[in-house]
């Protein structure tokens, strides 16, 4: 048996010592998810159904307002188009029956992971979830925060080149915390997708009963507007294409949304105690999900050799070889660094989604940033830990939106407000406060609802 041949990677690489690291920039120019780049497939497509080369931002524009205004018609004429799946109205929710069969028929060892996860990931979202908060810093005044769940979530599954029963696991146990009481799934009417039978076992074991065969734009415009057949939510969360994306995007302000996500991230921080076999096995895990941006950053510079044996090498293992290549090349890099601040400095500058520190004090480089969706700390904490058992959610923002964005958590799941309770005597002691500023504003209708009660 001869072995592989062991592929030569062309894969960008950065001496930065002497300057900032412009490939930072460029990488995070081409991963921004604009709408205006499309494939020579997904080209052809959108002629063929539009008969005109519309730019993936129009081709939302046209299906959330054709979903809106004709409703389930519209939403299965786009399946029809788009998912080649003919389907009628009646077959748009997956059956409970379907649900439970999927179940029935699991693999038991993958439902034990499961629960193992569920149990995880719920013992992490209840610990950080929320809690209403009372104070009473006067006599006769009590103040309050509440925080009350959102009534109904839409949570988007991909499946179009995968299946992602994780995903189901990362957004619905954070929802299930935070005491939605309805869920509804949709997936698209793909193998990977609504007809995949483990993402449907998954949604069975987690009590899930409401699952759709609807993806793409069509699906969140459903969800945000509703349709004869499927109920409008009040948010939309989960990951998807960029069509999923631009169609969170536009129903934004009619329901919120988690975030508005381009392709993954990940930046390794890495230093001479790291071993170049993890770093390959963690690039590679991130360029897998192609598109995805793999980056290492170190001020070591034979480690930077060393990776790049290891990348050839591995590469020659894995399933999806050929699209990680050509994630790696187009969207991965190399660089090489001053010292660690250097590192650090970058890496809060490009915010990237992951953010994993293979160092001797991993604890004193996250000190100093600020910006990434989700760090992990140690050797032996690999990003695929977080992506699928350890508890905080995988749903995170991306495209340096972590400067301000935060990932999917419980807390995402409710909405806050205050409750604010005077008797006579303590609204006469604020009465004359109020009643100045509302003289100033000229709101003299503010004063007197004060002052008629003094």
């Amino acid at each position: 048996m001869t072995a592989p041949d062991i592929p030569t990677i062309s894969l960008q690489y950065v001496d930065a010592r002497a300057g900032s690291a412009e490939i930072l920039q460029d990488l995070r120019d081409k991963l921004s998810p604009q709408g205006d780049v499309v494939s020579p497939r997904g080209r052809a497509l959108t002629e063929e159904v539009f008969g005109a080369p519309l730019t993936p931002i129009e081709v939302v524009d046209r299906i959330c307002a054709d979903v809106k205004c004709d409703g389930t018609e519209a939403l299965l004429r786009y399946s029809k188009k788009l998912d080649k799946a003919e389907l009628s109205a009646d077959q748009l929710r997956v059956p409970a029956t379907d649900l439970a069969a999927a179940h029935a028929a699991a693999d038991p060892e993958l439902i034990q992971s499961i629960r193992r996860i569920r149990d995880n990931v719920a013992e992490f979202q209840r610990a950080i979830l929320h809690h209403d908060v009372i104070i009473e810093p006067q006599p006769g005044v009590r103040l309050t925060q509440r925080y009350v769940p959102l009534r109904r979530v839409g949570i988007c599954v991909p499946g179009g080149a995968a299946a992602y029963p994780s995903t189901v696991l990362m957004t619905v146990v954070p929802a299930q915390v935070a005491g939605v009481s309805d869920i509804a799934v949709v997936a698209p009417p793909t193998p990977f997708g609504a007809y995949n039978q483990d993402m449907l076992a998954t949604c069975h074991e987690l009590g899930i009963t409401e699952v759709y065969r609807m993806g793409g734009a069509q699906a969140v415009a459903a969800l945000a507007f509703g349709t004869e057949h499927v109920p409008a939510v009040n948010k939309i969360v989960g990951p998807g294409n960029l069509f999923v994306a631009l169609a969170k995007k536009q129903v934004y302000g009619t329901v919120d949304i988690d975030s508005f996500a381009g392709p993954s991230e990940v930046i390794v921080i890495a230093d001479q105690t790291a071993r170049p076999d993890f770093i390959a096995a963690d690039l590679l895990a991130q360029a897998e999900h192609s598109p995805g941006s793999a980056i290492l950053i170190t001020w070591d510079e034979s480690l930077i050799d060393a990776v790049k044996v290891e990348l050839a090498k591995q590469l020659t293992l894995l399933d999806r070889a050929e699209l990680t290549l050509d994630s790696l090349e187009a969207f991965g890099a190399l660089i090489l660094v001053r010292d660690e601040d250097h590192a650090c400095e970058l890496t809060d500058s490009f915010a990237p989604e992951h953010l994993h520190i293979q160092t001797a004090n991993p604890e004193q480089q996250i000190a100093k940033i600020k910006n990434s969706g989700a760090a992990f700390l140690g050797h032996y904490t690999p990003v695929a830990l977080g992506d699928y058992a350890a508890g905080p959610s995988h749903v995170l923002p991306t495209g340096g939106t972590c400067t301000w964005a935060a990932g999917l958590c419980s807390n995402s799941f409710l909405r806050s407000g205050s409750v604010t309770e005077f008797d006579q005597e303590a609204m006469r002691r604020i009465a004359p406060d109020v009643q100045r500023l509302a003289g100033k504003e000229g709101l003299t209708a503010h004063a007197r609802s004060v002052a008629i009660r003094v």
